[in-house]
């Protein structure tokens, strides 16, 4: 038998049973209180998805699969009816047309016939029951790093978001021609991501975002992953290549270069 006094069978147990025999309030019990105390459940996390990919992308699928698994943390999928990749921030004046829809697995969502802007637009005017407290925007077919940032719908989604203040992060799995992109590898980082910021976004009162965290993954045919860098979003540079995950590149000094050097990358970029 242990030694240390914490850890010998049904103490508590004991402690509480002489209390009830004697009279004793449990909380004039020490230590009874606190064995009987469960851990507080977290706040439940409201996260609205899309994409600018469609409804039915194998992407957006895939990150609702991932983050509908984190404890307290409630989805709400809201996409576009069909793929409009390209399309920064643009918006469809006059009202928007929406159906019912669900993913290639089935979650329900609301098609939105726009564009992935227009998604964020619909669900904070009142389109969904619960304002979101997070939008997560992905996961996109192709690399969003710095270059193409201001024309990508992902990100442009997730610039609404944080215009409207609500904080967003756009995930996005690059892959090479011909290759499939390893949409789990994205889906690790957005759920560690969440996990990491989840108690900050489920806050009352929490300060309005200033930047959209845009993340790009790639997808490795040689060597893996050398882990994720918060790094700057370039201005210029080749994302055309092949990412190499079997690189010795350190110290990278943007997104570009990070990614081309087979590391997963977060950038904070501005909403406008």
């Amino acid at each position: 038998m242990s030694k240390r006094a914490g850890r010998i069978p049904g103490v508590a147990a004991l402690a509480l049973s002489c209390a009830a025999a004697l009279g004793i309030g449990v909380a004039a019990v020490p230590g009874a209180a606190a064995a009987g105390t469960a851990t507080e459940k977290p706040a439940t996390l409201q996260v609205l998805v899309t994409n600018d990919d469609g409804v039915g992308a194998p992407g957006i699928d895939a990150l609702v699969q991932g983050l509908r698994k984190v404890k307290g943390v409630k989805l709400t999928v809201v996409a576009p009816v069909e793929n409009k990749s390209g399309s920064s921030d643009t918006t469809t004046p006059g009202p928007l047309t929406t159906t019912q829809a669900t993913t290639t697995s089935g979650y329900p969502a609301i098609a939105v016939n726009g564009y992935p802007a227009d998604t964020v637009n619909f669900a904070l005017d009142g389109g969904i029951p619960t304002k979101p407290q997070l939008v997560a925007s992905g996961i996109n077919a192709g690399a969003n790093l710095g270059p193409v940032v201001k024309i990508s719908g992902t990100v442009g989604a997730a610039r609404t978001a944080v215009r409207r203040g609500v904080p967003a992060v756009a995930i996005s799995q690059g892959s090479s021609e011909g290759v499939e992109p390893n949409y789990a590898a994205g889906v690790r980082e957005a759920v560690q991501w969440v996990k990491k910021h989840r108690a900050a976004l489920a806050k009352k009162n929490a300060k309005p975002p200033a930047e959209v965290s845009n993340i790009n993954v790639p997808t490795c045919t040689t060597g893996k992953i050398r882990g994720l860098v918060d790094v700057p979003s370039a201005t210029s540079g080749d994302i055309t290549q092949a990412p190499n995950c079997a690189s010795k590149v350190t110290h990278p000094t943007d997104d570009v270069v990070a990614f081309m050097n087979g590391y997963a990358t977060l950038s904070e970029v501005p909403p406008d």
